[in-house]
Parts: structure tokens; sequence; C-alpha cells
């Protein structure tokens, strides 16, 4: 735990200083995060999102991120070293275990509910069940992030992982705008699927609204994020 710590603070102002020179963040908070661990929840444009969301929050966050991003070279040593999170395909249950391990200890957590980057050009997957489940058997309050950007910025990148050629979403410069959103509590049984799946469709549908927020402070001209919620009735 300490090399994860040694490797946030060595890494944070690497990112707060590309930040605050290649995007042109604009960030409102509703209100402030409270102390203590929490889950903060965002849509998922970009693959670069979790490193842009994080330097927003000014406390260590453990973020779940797809198992493949761990293989490639580089970023994947960055992320073991870090002490991120890996979702494995058929392994959901452990990360979800080791984001409760995190919670329990104290610290913060980070999760993307679509579980995939969002539709291209708009639009949200429907959440997976992850952040209910995180909420309701830790009693952590969620903290709703909703992401709007310039969609036309977006640069995709083919790579090859373990033989299966996979595309990414990175956003290099340009306008990256955030609403963070008040805290959101659930409590209930976590073996009770329908609740879940409601508690996860709330946390997007709220996420969804403040991604609006976020699109309705771009400046005029600039392709917007829709507040659609793909699949959701």
């Amino acid at each position: 735990m300490l090399a994860d710590r040694a490797m946030y603070w060595i890494s944070r102002p690497v990112v707060k200083t590309y930040t605050g020179t290649m995007l042109k963040m604009n960030v409102k908070k509703h209100v402030e995060m409270p102390d203590g661990p929490k889950i903060i929840a965002a849509n998922h444009p970009t693959t670069t999102d979790p490193f842009f969301v994080a330097a927003m929050v000014h406390q260590q966050t453990f973020i779940l991120i797809n198992e493949l991003l761990f293989q490639v070279p580089i970023l994947g040593e960055y992320l073991r070293r870090s002490g991120h999170i890996p979702v494995a395909a058929g392994k959901g249950q452990q990360a979800i275990d080791t984001a409760l391990e995190h919670l329990a200890a104290g610290h913060n957590v980070m999760i993307f509910p679509e579980g995939a980057l969002s539709p291209f050009a708009g639009s949200f997957h429907r959440a997976r069940t992850g952040v209910a489940r995180l909420a309701v058997e830790s009693g952590a309050p969620v903290i709703p992030v909703g992401i709007s950007l310039s969609w036309d910025r977006i640069r995709t990148i083919r790579s090859t992982v373990q033989g299966r050629v996979e595309y990414g979403r990175w956003y290099l410069t340009g306008p990256y705008h955030m609403t963070v959103g008040a805290q959101m509590k659930f409590h209930g049984d976590v073996e009770d699927h329908e609740y879940i799946h409601r508690v996860a469709d709330t946390v997007m549908r709220r996420i969804g609204r403040l991604a609006g927020e976020s699109s309705s402070r771009m400046r005029p001209g600039v392709e917007q994020l829709r507040p659609v919620y793909n699949d959701l009735t």
C-alpha cells in the first residue's frame, strides 16, 4: 500500500500539469465532496477519463479499470503500481470485493457504471450493477460526475493486446467539462436484484443529467454530449 501511495503522489503532479495545460478543464461542484470513503461514478466517453476525473479529486482514488489496459506496456505497469483494480471478464465480483476492501479501509473508489466506453458522440449505455452493489454493501455515498467534451477531438487508437485488436479513445486536447453532483446514499438488500438494478439506473440517470449540465456550459459551436440514456426507458 505504501508503494501505491508513492506512485500516486509521484504521478499526480504530472497529470495535473497535463490537464492544466493541454485541456480546457471546467469543473462545477454542486457541493464539496464529503470526507471519508466514497464511490465516484462517471460516464465514460474516452479511455482517458479515469486520469482526468482523478485529477479533480484531491485524495487518492482506486479506479476499477478494464483488465486489458493492465496488459498495455508502460501503462499497465503504472496501473499495477498505483494499486488500481483490474476488471476481468467473468471476474466482476472479484473486482467488486477488492473495491469493497478499499472502501472499508477508508479509501475512495472510482467506477464507470456503463462498464464500457459510452456510445460515440452521445448517449449512454445502461448502467451495470457494480456501482449499486458497492453503494449498498459498503454504505458509502456515491458521488455522480457528468462529463462533456468535444467529440471531434477524440483520437481513436488501434492496438493489439494479448492477440486481440482493441480500440481506445484518447482525448489529448480541448474542452473537458465535469459537473459533480451531491452525494447519493442507498440502503437495502444487495441480494434483491430488482432493487439493485433500480439503484444502478438511478445513479446513471443522475450522471446523465449532470453530463447535460456540463454540455450546456460548453462554448457555442462545440459538439456536445446529448444527455440521452441509451437502452433505458
